[in-house]
């Protein structure tokens, strides 16, 4: 679905935000015949201070909730809960949720847009969109196969506009450990997918895995440089933000496993840990990442 008002016909950024997110996990329940009241559990987080557009747009919704935060990794990290509630018989019905908002983001991370201020070539667009998805303990073509949890890795890098780069390490420590667990190779999988890296953190991320002799540069898909046309769009490194991957990976990705045309994904959503109050103290960017294997049944 495709919504060309900021606004979502409500009077602030922070609201249209929550309207987006409620309209997308209605549509999400609705295109497997259920309602969210029909669920077990959901789970939802956002980028605001307490994730507030996953609570005001849940809480008339009448479904079991829990609020995560994992930052632009939360998709992953809700995909990855939510898979395990249904696999240990805790949920019959679960589902995740995120959003983001290039303006409520810009306001609360950064500067708010009538300051128009300059942005250096490093950062990332906060991509507009939110994702949900709908897990059940009935046969479907597709399966959420494993999971690896990442850990928060910190190259105490403190530039705030330079994201991609904070990320890069947790996604490569992060597809490092789920191959070695596994015993696996990068061309298992037809796509190893980051969350939004973007064109730097991305290329920091192959060279990262290359020095432990591991390859994905074949099949290494991020988010971040494809959900703009980048050469169309200044998006500078590209996009960012929970609904950036989240969407790519409902929209775009998951109706190609469902056809046939992928067979195997590995979902690594990232994460930038950070706090604007704490950077301006100088702290670093911890990143994390989490790793979802969707994979067809």
């Amino acid at each position: 679905m495709i919504e060309t008002d900021e606004y979502f016909g409500q009077k602030s950024f922070e609201a249209g935000e929550s309207e987006m997110l409620k309209r997308t996990v209605n549509l999400a329940f609705s295109k497997c015949g259920k309602v969210p009241s029909d669920a077990d559990v959901l789970f939802s987080g956002d980028l605001l201070n307490q994730c507030v557009s996953s609570i005001y747009a849940i809480r008339d919704l009448n479904v079991p909730y829990i609020g995560i935060y994992g930052a632009c990794s939360t998709m992953a990290e809700g995909l990855m809960l939510s898979s395990m509630a249904v696999a240990s018989g805790f949920a019959h019905l679960s589902a995740n949720s995120t959003s983001s908002h290039f303006c409520c983001a810009e306001r609360q991370f950064r500067f708010p847009l009538e300051y128009g201020s300059q942005r250096p070539p490093t950062a990332q667009w906060t991509s507009t969109a939110s994702g949900c998805i709908v897990l059940s303990n009935e046969k479907t073509a597709l399966k959420i196969t494993s999971a690896t949890v990442g850990k928060i890795v910190d190259k105490d890098i403190k530039d705030a506009a330079n994201m991609g780069s904070a990320m890069a390490p947790a996604f490569a420590d992060t597809v490092k450990m789920h191959l070695t667990d596994l015993s696996l190779t990068p061309d298992y999988y037809d796509l190893i997918i980051s969350g939004d890296l973007g064109t730097l953190g991305s290329a920091l991320s192959d060279e990262l895995l290359l020095r432990d002799g591991i390859d994905i540069r074949n099949n290494h898909f991020d988010c971040g440089c494809e959900i703009y046309d980048l050469e169309k769009q200044d998006v500078h490194a590209g996009g960012s933000g929970c609904g950036c991957s989240a969407s790519v990976l409902c929209g775009y990705i998951l109706p190609k496993l469902e056809s046939g045309e992928l067979k195997r994904v590995l979902f690594g959503a990232t994460g930038a840990l950070m706090s604007p109050e704490l950077s301006k103290q100088g702290e670093s960017i911890p990143g994390i990442s989490h790793a979802v294997a969707i994979e067809r049944a």
